[in-house]
């Protein structure tokens, strides 16, 4: 299955497009996001993007203080994009995780992380990096299994005017260093590729 999209109609608010997304019953174990104003279904992600993500999530709690949690499933709002993203992880202080609702503001992340499905890879690359950067979340780790070229991963930070800076890449199988407040090298040799 491939990503589906439900687009919006004229008039439609943002709030008409959260309470769609809450209210409609969409298939069982899918992947319901808002990337630009419109609704995209996207099934499970395959076994190999589940490792690539438990990968990253190990290390970081390696270094994270105890008020910091990583999460898997927790929608991130960008309003500002008409966006409500569903990251691979999403690093933010316990206390925002813990608040009343279904979602959080991506302002108050401090890194989300993208491993790219085929059905998804462009979102991750076009519409979320411009989202992530608009609501001015630090870092943006990009691990592309399907990049042109072959497998790469990418850190994005430094966000300004919807963009941001690449602060490094590599491809699989060479080292990434996240900066300050992580400075953490992740290995990327253990990472699968089909």
């Amino acid at each position: 299955m491939s990503a589906l999209a439900v687009s919006r109609w004229p008039g439609q608010s943002w709030e008409d497009l959260l309470r769609l997304r809450e209210e409609m019953e969409w298939p069982e174990g899918s992947k319901v996001e808002i990337i630009d104003g419109v609704i995209t279904v996207s099934p499970s992600p395959a076994n190999q993007h589940n490792v690539i993500a438990e990968k990253v999530q190990r290390r970081l709690y390696s270094v994270l203080p105890e008020d910091w949690g990583i999460y898997q499933t927790l929608s991130v709002s960008v309003p500002l994009s008409l966006g409500m993203f569903i990251p691979d992880l999403v690093v933010v202080p316990v206390a925002e995780a813990g608040a009343p609702g279904t979602s959080i503001s991506a302002s108050a992340a401090e890194l989300v992380v993208e491993v790219t499905s085929p059905s998804n890879a462009h979102h991750d690359r076009v519409g979320k990096l411009a989202g992530y950067a608009a609501a001015g979340v630090p870092l943006y780790l990009l691990i592309d299994r399907w990049a042109p070229g072959g497998p790469k991963v990418t850190l994005h930070g430094e966000p300004h005017d919807r963009v941001y800076r690449v602060l490094s890449a590599c491809k699989f199988g060479e080292p990434i260093t996240l900066p300050e407040p992580f400075s953490l090298e992740i290995d990327t040799s253990a990472f699968p590729v089909d």
